[in-house]
């Protein structure tokens, strides 16, 4: 059986101030979030990884090796292009707030209707397009490693859109669960590299916060 950990990137500068940060955007972590990091890595410390793989974004990046560094046994690590964020087109960079006023029915389909949001208005990519990539990646990890466990750090849109890709969701219910947070831990696991089922859903209970801040999830 494969299982695999996937983390949500620490919390950036562009996260907390309500800014789109997709595939051509990349702010840098708060010094709060290297320490939330090394509490990851504390939750996994009993966990026996064989590879990780990291979207190249400068964020996911800094994530990764941070957290890597903590764990006491060395890890491949390897940059895969298909795990980087959306291309969020013309929002990137934008408030949520100067989203919503201008383009307020994109806005609303990108979170809530996967089923309806049309990427050619913002000369972003789609839903589908996402998830294939991901998927493929995926696949491939699982099946180089039919037995062990993975790491892959990604991104909140990304991974929540190829998370419920790989469990077989439609477009129209991949919001079902919720959103992503930053430092978050979702795992899944697989017998044949195809079909999988969900072991955890965006767990922080070891980041120990005592308030809901909306900026960790998307």
């Amino acid at each position: 059986m494969t299982k695999i950990y996937f983390i949500r990137h620490g919390k950036t500068e562009w996260n907390k101030e309500s800014r789109y940060q997709g595939a051509h955007g990349d702010s840098p972590l708060l010094e709060s979030s290297l320490h939330e990091i090394d509490l990851l890595a504390k939750s996994l410390a009993g966990v026996e990884f064989a590879h990780a793989y990291v979207s190249p974004l400068k964020r996911a990046q800094t994530t990764a090796k941070r957290l890597l560094a903590d764990l006491a046994s060395p890890i491949p690590l390897t940059v895969d292009e298909r795990l980087r964020e959306f291309d969020l087109g013309k929002m990137e960079g934008m408030e949520f707030a100067v989203v919503a006023e201008k383009w307020p029915e994109i806005q609303e389909n990108f979170h809530r209707h996967p089923d309806r949001y049309d990427a050619d208005l913002v000369g972003g990519e789609s839903f589908p397009a996402v998830i294939a990539r991901f998927k493929e990646a995926i696949n491939e990890y699982a099946a180089a490693y039919p037995a062990a466990n993975l790491l892959v750090v990604s991104h909140g849109a990304a991974l929540n859109a190829g998370i419920n890709g790989l469990l077989g969701l439609p477009l129209a219910h991949l919001k079902d669960k919720g959103g992503l947070s930053n430092t978050s831990t979702t795992i899944l696991e697989t017998t044949n590299g195809h079909d999988y089922s969900l072991v955890q859903w965006n767990e922080t209970g070891y980041l120990h916060k005592t308030h809901v801040d909306p900026t960790d999830t998307i």
